[in-house]
């Protein structure tokens, strides 16, 4: 996948946590053929079925508030504590976020830390999960504050022109963040080291000088310390463009395939992908709040606000805003797998190892309990991948 994306919301320990990825096995003679796990089925269900649940009952409970007018007591308590409106605003925000987080905390909790121990995928103790959460939330806060600030700003002052300069903003805050995350916000949650595996290091460096890449360093991050996964990516735009290697594929994959599993990344860069990612996230970013601000000065009347600042209605814009990005998040992934399957093509081209290739795709299916062949309308609205199944029929006909 592309390491490079524009966060549609606030990051978190397990936003961090999975902006990277791949891994693979010992290639054998004799390749197995493709297996479906009925864990990896029981796996993938739960933690879809989970996914959906907690989005789900977040909406609801949101939606709820504002019906029966649990928002309007909240605005009221908020001003009753600081009479400025941007003071009161980050009172109501506090407020409403934990209710939210009680709420779907159990979820969260069985989704996160039960279930990943269950299947045994992961390293974390029950402090350490509670700690990355929170640490996620600390690294969250001050940007989640800024732009709070400046929708408010921006709906005092602009009234219903207010999507066009937020849109703007985030935009630049987006990016910002894609070229800062690898060098400021990852060593936050992982320690990264300078790769000592010359050999390995020398294969990667041509790689990239064949493609007229230029990076700033290969680095090894500490992932074992939460999971048993394996990943990698190339991350950064601009001069913080880095590889980075977890500690598990070091420890497991051959130099093989680490160098095909860095050529799919590659793949991903020469193709221009995180530049058409940015692309596209703009565009969605400026239709998205467009959208959303036409359907929530509507609904605002609709349950019974006399305006847009409202405290008590912005829960509205949250909800219009999370129906926008599940409306558009199957047009998204249909992008993100066409991108995958142009970095497949390129990782095998450019290094010439279609069975090594095939056989990292396979340990990733069955180390990290990915399901190989799930049912065409999942896959259809929530893979930003092909599955592993379609990822090798379409790898075995490029030609090397």
């Amino acid at each position: 996948m592309a390491s490079v994306s524009l966060p549609a919301g606030l990051p978190t320990g397990d936003d961090v946590q999975e902006k990277v990825g791949r891994q693979e096995f010992v290639v054998e003679s004799a390749r197995p053929p493709l297996q479906t796990s009925g864990k990896a089925k029981t796996y993938n269900r739960i933690k879809l079925t989970t996914g959906i649940a907690s989005a789900v009952l977040s909406f609801v409970v949101l939606l709820l508030l504002v019906v029966n007018g649990t928002t309007k007591d909240l605005e009221a308590w908020a001003y009753s504590v600081a009479s400025n409106s941007y003071v009161a605003l980050l009172l109501f925000s506090v407020a409403l976020g934990l209710v939210q987080s009680a709420v779907t905390l159990p979820l969260g909790f069985y989704s996160g830390f039960y279930i990943e121990h269950k299947f045994n995928l992961s390293n974390q103790t029950i402090w350490r999960w509670v700690w990355e959460r929170l640490k996620g939330m600390l690294v969250g806060l001050p940007i989640g504050v800024g732009v709070l600030l400046l929708l408010y700003y921006c709906l005092n002052e602009y009234g219903t022109i207010w999507w066009l300069p937020v849109s703007v903003g985030l935009t630049f805050l987006s990016v910002g963040l894609a070229r800062i995350a690898p060098v400021v916000i990852l060593p936050l949650f992982y320690k990264l080291t300078p790769l000592e595996n010359n050999s390995l290091k020398e294969r990667i460096l041509n790689l990239c000088a064949s493609a007229g890449v230029k990076i700033e360093g290969i680095f090894s991050f500490n992932l074992s310390k939460n999971t048993k996964k394996a990943n990698a990516a190339f991350t950064g735009i601009g001069r913080a463009k880095r590889i980075i290697l977890g500690d598990t594929l070091l420890m497991d994959f051959t130099e093989d395939e680490i160098e095909t599993v860095f050529a799919h990344e590659l793949g991903h860069y020469t193709h221009h992908h995180i530049r058409t990612g940015i692309i596209i996230s703009t565009v969605s970013t400026f239709l998205g709040l467009y959208i959303t601000a036409h359907l929530y000065a509507w609904s605002s009347s609709v349950f019974g606000f006399s305006s847009i600042t409202e405290l008590a209605a912005l829960p509205l814009l949250a909800l219009w805003l999370s129906l926008f990005g599940v409306a558009t998040s199957p047009i998204g992934n249909a992008v993100s797998r066409r991108h995958e399957r142009q970095a497949d093509k390129y990782a095998v081209k450019k290094s010439g190892k279609r069975d090594t290739f095939v056989s990292a795709l396979q340990k990733l299916a069955s180390n990290n309990l990915a399901d190989p062949k799930p049912h065409p309308l999942v896959e259809f609205l929530f893979y930003s991948h092909p599955s592993i199944a379609k990822r090798i029929r379409m790898v075995e006909t490029v030609a090397t």
